[in-house]
């Protein structure tokens, strides 16, 4: 009799084999590949020794690209083909280019494809293709550390990347040849590291500040489930921007502009930053380093570097009020604060957010390597190694999803900080008698009209039941992946009719330009309120000027006289121009007029069609003809 090995779904067939897979931080600055060893996460090291890779790629005409720290070595000498902090460009568009400090640095190409282009040696490279080669240098130190290949990965992404943004991160992984297994939010991760060491259940803060982005995220830890209550930040502030805030000091002090060569200038970032490394131990720090024709000599103590930065570390503040509001709880409400990011290494940070949150932050796992570490850790489960795990992760959406519907308006579907995975679906109707199509247009944000929202996709249901106004019911369907990717699908229920669209739009939407979304939806709350209110009124009023018209077209001249048929068109015609107006009042006024005006029509009209009916019926025929004609009614109104 032959026998079947049988291994349980995600498990090995052999139990002493483990799938080989890792966490990756993919960092703006520096990078680094995680794994469980002997059920254990630490971070792999490479051929070097070094277990951190500068996010740096060397581009050249002959050769492939030279990534990481000797990638880095000729940012001085071959600055335009040296390319650092592409992150800052994941997931964006032409247009968001001239505003980041890369513009200044490097040459682009804008004109080829909707995606920026970084102009090299080695042909035009975007975003996606610099992260690629990053990744895939952390792939082989991974599969040569571990010896085999991956079965895949854990990548993590900052908290408010949106869906633009963490589907370039997988593009650029599918490019690097690796698999992956989820993508998670970096303040996840060190949940994830710091609650299967510490054990604490509670309300935790997650303060990431990297090297070219800032998060700050509350999770509710019990028990092995970690859910995101509230996440903020802003994806154009980090380390990188302390350097260049050090640099113009250092500029300042040797009484010279700018330097105009961009290697010198990269020399200039170099020393900068190695002055805020130092005065993490020190009081006060010497430099003396000509770079090429300037000499810079002096010395920058702690407290002329905290008065540079204290703007920067202000600037942190705000997302962490905001998410103590939008989590609902105070900060004594806050167990611990953990602190992650290189970044976080600066004295005067640590200092100003255990003040913020009244208690000293936690720096007990190094916070280069948290994130990369918890990664790890949920890429262990998901590879199936642990397949008794209870570790659950809950990750929300950072801003509200929703359609367009008549007047411009917005109906938020799914709202901000709904956890994720998730699925909602709502019921729409037909505007117009005969419709057969819908068109429907899927934003992002937290305003009331779609024009103060992010358009994010558009797509169109077809081959719609030509019927009544109000009796079509499409059933629209959004699913948000574990990822944060998004799919919107439309289903007219009596045909059977579908459409769908994967929303991958073109460029990404910055967490500067969310946080700003965000503080306009609070500031315009009131504005919102009327906006929406008046756009109601005018699509009300639209409604019932159509309506009236058709049925006066149909059958008017049946059932009004002269006079009435004058009288009825003088207030369609009042409606009509109160339509041009911004006035609710006045529109819901002039609605009632012709509602009240046009009611001996409505009414002998309904007792035409009820006569007309009923005309050669039997009861169960009528009864069933009548049940039919309510439920119309009753969708029209």
């Amino acid at each position: 009799m032959a026998l079947l090995q049988i291994s349980e779904p995600g498990q090995s067939q052999a139990p002493h084999q483990r799938r080989l897979a890792v966490g990756i931080d993919l960092g703006t600055t520096n990078s680094l590949v995680a794994s469980v060893i002997s059920g254990s996460a630490s971070v792999l090291k490479d051929e070097n020794g070094e277990w951190t890779i500068p996010s740096v790629v060397h581009y050249t005409e002959s050769s492939s690209p030279v990534i990481g720290a000797v990638a880095q070595e000729q940012a001085a000498s071959d600055p335009h083909n040296t390319i650092r902090s592409a992150k800052r460009l994941m997931g964006k568009g032409v247009s968001d280019v001239e505003s980041s400090w890369l513009f200044d640095h490097y040459n682009f190409d804008l004109d080829s494809g909707s995606l920026p282009a970084f102009k090299t040696a080695a042909g035009n490279k975007t975003a996606i293709d610099v992260s690629a080669a990053v990744l895939s240098a952390l792939r082989s130190t991974a599969e040569q550390t571990l010896g085999g290949d991956l079965v895949g990965a854990v990548i993590t992404v900052p908290a408010y990347f949106d869906d633009a943004q963490r589907q370039a991160t997988k593009d650029a992984a599918a490019l690097s040849g690796i698999h992956v297994l989820r993508l998670l939010n970096e303040p996840t991760a060190a949940a994830v590291a710091y609650g299967l060491d510490s054990g604490t259940d509670g309300v935790v803060a997650i303060y990431d500040l990297g090297g070219g982005t800032f998060d700050i995220s509350l999770l509710k830890m019990q028990r092995g489930v970690f859910e995101v209550l509230a996440t903020a930040g802003n994806t154009e502030l980090g380390g990188d921007d302390i350097d260049n805030v050090v640099a113009e000091w250092l500029l300042k002090k040797a009484k010279v502009d700018a330097p105009s060569d961009p290697g010198a200038g990269r020399l200039l970032l170099r020393l900068a930053r190695s002055l805020k490394e130092q005065l993490s131990n020190a009081s006060t720090v010497a430099y003396s380093e000509k770079i090429h024709d300037v000499q810079y000599d002096g010395s920058l103590s702690i407290e002329e570097f905290n008065a540079l930065v204290e703007p920067m570390i202000k600037k942190t503040l705000a997302p962490c009020r905001q998410v103590l509001r939008d989590a609902g709880v105070s900060k004594d409400d806050v167990q611990a604060v953990v602190m992650v990011g290189g970044s976080t290494r600066v004295p005067m940070v640590r200092e100003k957010i255990g003040e913020f949150f009244n208690q000293p932050v936690l720096t007990d796992i190094d916070p280069d390597q948290v994130v990369a570490i918890g990664a790890a850790i949920q890429a262990d489960v998901l590879a199936g190694n642990k397949p008794d795990s209870d570790l659950l992760l809950l990750d929300v959406i950072p801003l509200s999803l929703g359609l367009e519907t008549m007047g411009g308006l917005v109906e938020k579907i799914v709202p901000r900080n709904t956890t994720i995975p998730i699925a909602r679906a709502q019921e729409f109707t037909t505007y117009k008698d005969g419709q057969t199509a819908m068109a429907l247009h899927v934003v992002q944000g937290e305003r009331e009209l779609v024009d103060d929202c992010r358009s994010l996709a558009r797509f169109e249901l077809r081959d719609i039941p030509a019927r009544t106004a109000g009796a079509c019911r499409i059933q629209v369907l959004f699913q948000v992946d574990a990822d944060g990717l998004l799919t919107v699908s439309a289903l007219e229920k009596e045909s059977g009719v579908v459409a769908s669209i994967d929303v991958k739009p073109s460029y990404g939407l910055s967490d500067g330009e969310i946080e700003a979304m965000l503080r306009a939806s609070m500031e315009h709350a009131s504005d919102d309120v009327h906006k929406r209110a008046l756009a109601e009124q005018k699509v009300e009023g639209a409604r019932v000027v159509e309506a009236i018209t058709s049925a006066l077209q149909s059958d008017g001249d049946q059932h009004l006289s002269d006079s009435e048929r004058v009288a009825v068109d003088g207030l369609v015609d009042a409606l009509k121009l109160t339509l041009e107006q911004d006035n609710t009042d006045a529109i819901k006024q002039a609605i009632e007029k012709l509602e009240h005006g046009s009611s001996a029509f409505v009414e002998r009209r309904m007792n035409a069609s009820v006569k007309q009916l009923m005309a050669g019926q039997e009861l169960e025929d009528l009864e069933r003809t009548l049940v039919t004609s309510n439920d119309v009614t009753e969708n029209n109104s």
